[in-house]
């Protein structure tokens, strides 16, 4: 499985990104794909998710109203739109993907390489 993550860059406060993750290897039939992001000396959190079968998406709080996942399954894509930027929205943004049955915390969970958002104030 490889999941390739791209779209990030340098914003002022207040704009919009759409990050793109493209994702191979697998059908990835029953499984949720993920975007997470982690600023500098901070812990990694979930940002959002979604299930790959059905397209149920799920938004943490701290991004809900501002950001939308969602994903391409022909062609195999996630997507994070995030609208409304804000300075602490500044992180490295990783995709990812587990089987719906598993926990975001299994070593079976795929990890992409990141893309780094940085929003200035």
């Amino acid at each position: 499985v490889q999941l390739q993550a791209s779209g990030g860059g340098l914003v002022q406060a207040g704009a919009s990104l759409t990050l793109s993750c493209a994702a191979s290897g697998s059908t990835f039939t029953n499984h949720n794909m993920g975007w997470f992001r982690q600023a500098s000396g901070k812990d990694r959190e979930i940002v959002a998710e979604i299930t790959w079968n059905w397209g149920t998406p799920t938004v943490a709080d701290s991004v809900k109203g501002r950001f939308t996942v969602s994903r391409d399954k022909a062609l195999k894509m996630v997507y994070l739109q995030m609208n409304s930027l804000r300075p602490e929205d500044t992180a490295v943004y990783y995709c990812a993907a587990r089987r719906s049955a598993a926990r975001w915390d299994a070593a079976s969970v795929y990890w992409g390489q990141g893309t780094q958002v940085t929003v200035s104030s």
